[in-house]
């Protein structure tokens, strides 16, 4: 049986099919498809915290929970790139292959491969605001590995393995996500709520 109904402020199927997994029977998730709502949020936060409230704000008035997610690749060698524009990295028509293929590319040669993911999470309650983040820390590959997440985990190994994230089953890649961490920070949060007391 479901639980809460949660609005998940994206329109990115491998996104919303990782939350729902993670959340499982405590909530069912609906997103802007199920609305009607076929736009996309424009993303001009400067930070992944800024585009996090950006999205969370734009479904506000449904008067329901939202939550909005943004994730970026930090690579130490890039100088923190692509970051807050890992999306759209490779251009605003860029695809993940375009966009993990120029990061191949700026990292060749580069002996400091170390990188980490990183998700902001941002939950619109119907009052306020509150923001959440999770981080994994590890090293990027020279050439893609695996046929399993999206985006960039075909080139990210966590600290600790030697499997690229694409190289793991979904089970086992949202155990040790930074999506993950983050929603495991918004859950402890959830349960001094009102509502969420026996929230487990």
């Amino acid at each position: 049986m479901q639980g809460h109904t949660l609005f998940l402020s994206t329109r990115n199927a491998h996104k919303r099919k990782e939350v729902q997994d993670i959340l499982g029977h405590r909530f069912k998730v609906v997103g802007p498809e199920d609305f009607g709502c076929t736009d996309d949020v424009e993303e001009t936060g400067q930070t992944l915290e800024e585009n996090a409230v950006l999205k969370a704000q734009a479904y506000a008035h449904l008067g329901m929970p939202v939550l909005a997610d943004d994730s970026g690749l930090e690579i130490d060698a890039l100088d923190g790139a692509p970051g807050v524009f890992s999306a759209r990295f490779a251009g605003p028509e860029g695809s993940a292959a375009h966009n993990l293929q120029k990061v191949l590319s700026l990292m060749q040669g580069k002996t400091n491969r170390t990188a980490r993911f990183r998700t902001v999470l941002a939950y619109f309650d119907g009052q306020q605001m509150h923001t959440f983040s999770g981080a994994v820390s590890g090293v990027l590959l020279e050439e893609a590995r695996g046929f399993g997440g999206f985006g960039y985990d075909p080139l990210f190994v966590a600290a600790g393995d030697v499997r690229s994230f694409a190289e793991l089953d979904s089970e086992e890649k949202n155990r040790r996500s930074h999506r993950m961490r983050a929603l495991e920070a918004w859950l402890d949060f959830l349960k001094g709520q009102p509502g969420f007391s026996n929230f487990s």
